[in-house]
């Protein structure tokens, strides 16, 4: 069983819940962001940087990430993502490479 963190920006949510749900019925262990689901909530600068601090530890205990660039995109969040991934020496697979 791996343990993989997804990456990506969340304009992809519903591609990165669908990434999920396969790689986990394939038998590995999906970490993920926390997804935005609560309406009319303002997320302050303190609570976002609990959440970043939060996806990032995920990377730590990860065996790879999931990088989800639907069309090739990736943003400045997920390339940081990227480039910590690569420092801690994880595994690095993209999306658009699975299919």
């Amino acid at each position: 069983m791996k343990t993989i963190t997804l990456c990506g920006s969340l304009k992809f949510q519903k591609e990165m819940m669908i990434v999920a749900e396969e790689l986990a019925l394939d038998g590995n262990c999906i970490l993920t962001p926390t997804y935005p689901v609560m309406k009319n909530i303002e997320i302050t600068e303190e609570q976002f940087e609990k959440l970043k601090e939060a996806h990032f530890k995920r990377i730590e205990l990860s065996d790879a990430i999931l990088v989800v660039n639907v069309n090739n995109y990736i943003g400045n969040s997920t390339n940081l993502e990227i480039n910590y991934a690569k420092k801690l020496g994880k595994e690095i697979i993209y999306y658009t490479d699975l299919k």
